[in-house]
């Protein structure tokens, strides 16, 4: 009778017990060959220990590593606890888990995707908010969806604004009533971002600088951006 190795199996939990311990190490390179191993071989005993790690790591690239670790555990698992922290205190916490949540793009998440979140006062987690939203929106939701989002339009800078652009050009042509309402708004902002909005939907590969460039002097010249 075949006996249990029983010492290869103590060492393989040494050895995980040790990356865990390094996901917290001073060194960034020593962090990110610790989120590798993890992900490498994924033990459902560490899922809570990476995403407590998602919430304070200060890299960006050891992040990726740490979302790609919890994209290799069963989605019934991380997904739970992912949701879970949509409602920390932590801003990072919150947007990094979304993110997490689009790569991951099991779709019982959606519900958790709130007009808070979306709205979210924080850039990134709006951001990350956004992209999890178009990834889990369940089919025939999409109006609903690209009403909420377009109550984003003006809003911060140009990777900010890129960012909404690009989440609501992936819901497609359902997005453009409500583009054209957006046109016609007050603030000079929303009718800019509107119209290159509506532009990079149109086209795609002309890039969103040319469609900003554009659109703001459509709206210096008092117009929409709607063609005849």
């Amino acid at each position: 009778m075949t006996m249990p190795d029983t010492d290869t199996d103590t060492d393989t939990d040494t050895d995980m017990a040790r990356a865990v311990q390094g996901l917290e190490n001073s060194s960034s390179t020593v962090r990110l060959r610790a989120a590798l191993a993890v992900g490498t071989v994924p033990d459902p005993r560490f899922i809570d220990k990476i995403i407590e790690r998602c919430a304070v790591e200060p890299e960006f690239y050891v992040r990726e590593m740490l979302t790609w670790a919890l994209t290799r555990h069963p989605s019934s698992m991380t997904v739970p606890k992912l949701v879970d922290e949509l409602r920390s205190a932590r801003a990072q916490a919150r947007s990094q888990a979304l993110h997490t949540l689009s790569k991951i793009g099991d779709r019982c998440a959606w519900p958790a995707i709130t007009r808070a979140l979306l709205t979210d006062a924080d850039d990134e987690v709006a951001r990350s908010a956004w992209r999890a939203a178009v990834v889990l929106v369940p089919e025939g939701e999409e109006p609903e969806l690209a009403a909420v989002l377009s109550t984003q339009l003006g809003r911060g800078g140009r990777e900010t604004q890129l960012s909404l652009s690009r989440a609501l050009t992936a819901l497609g042509n359902v997005i453009m009533p409500i583009l054209r309402a957006a046109m016609t708004d007050p603030d000079p902002r929303v009718r800019a971002h509107a119209i290159a909005t509506e532009r990079l939907l149109r086209d795609p590969d002309s890039g969103f600088e040319l469609a900003v460039e554009q659109a703001k002097r459509i709206v210096a010249l008092g117009g929409t951006g709607e063609e005849g």
